[in-house]
C-alpha cells in the first residue's frame, strides 16, 4: 500500500526523507507542511515499543530530536539548509503513547543567535499531550542538497 494514502496515516502527511540511516530504520517519520503549520508524525509500531506496549522513551527522544531541528528548518529564515546538531535536548514525558497510536509533534523556533538555535515542541498521542521537548542546536555547515530534509 502507498504510505501516502494509507488509512493509518492522517491526510496531508507524507513520508519524510531525512535523518539518514538511523531514521530510515527506526521511522518512518511523516511531515505535513502547510504554510506556517509544520507537523511531524509517527505511527507507533511494535518495534517502537517498550515491554509495556508503549512507545519507548528512547524512540520518543529520537522523534523529538528530529522534530525540533527539522521544524526550525522550515520556520527559520536562513536555517533551512544548515545542519543543526544537538547540543542539549530535554524531554518531559507527560503520558504514555500506546502501540498503534499516532504521535504528532509541533515545534517553534524560540530564538536564533549567530551560532545557536533554541526551540521547543509538544508531542501528542492520538491528540493527547504525551511529551514536551526543548533543545539547543548548533548552527552548523550547509548540508548537501541531497541530505536537506
Amino acid at each position: 500500500m502507498d504510505p501516502c494514502t494509507s488509512p493509518d496515516i492522517p491526510a496531508g502527511f507524507h513520508p519524510l526523507q531525512a535523518g539518514g540511516g538511523f531514521m530510515a530504520f527506526n521511522g518512518p517519520l511523516y511531515l505535513r507542511h502547510q504554510g506556517d503549520d509544520v507537523r511531524f508524525g509517527l505511527r507507533v509500531e511494535p518495534r517502537h515499543c517498550n515491554p509495556m506496549g508503549n512507545l519507548h522513551g528512547g524512540m520518543m527522544a529520537s522523534f523529538c530530536d528530529m522534530l525540533l531541528p527539522l521544524s526550525v528548518h522550515r520556520k527559520g529564515a536562513g536555517l533551512g539548509q544548515r545542519f543543526l546538531p544537538t547540543i542539549s535536548l530535554q524531554i518531559d514525558y507527560l503520558a504514555p503513547a500506546p502501540l498503534g497510536c499516532w504521535i504528532e509533534g509541533t515545534a517553534e523556533l524560540l530564538r536564533a543567535t549567530r551560532t545557536l538555535v533554541f526551540a521547543q515542541g509538544l508531542v501528542t498521542a492520538d491528540g493527547e499531550p504525551c511529551a514536551r521537548a526543548s533543545g539547543v542546536f548548533k548552527i552548523g555547515p550547509e548540508m548537501p542538497t541531497e541530505l536537506a530534509g
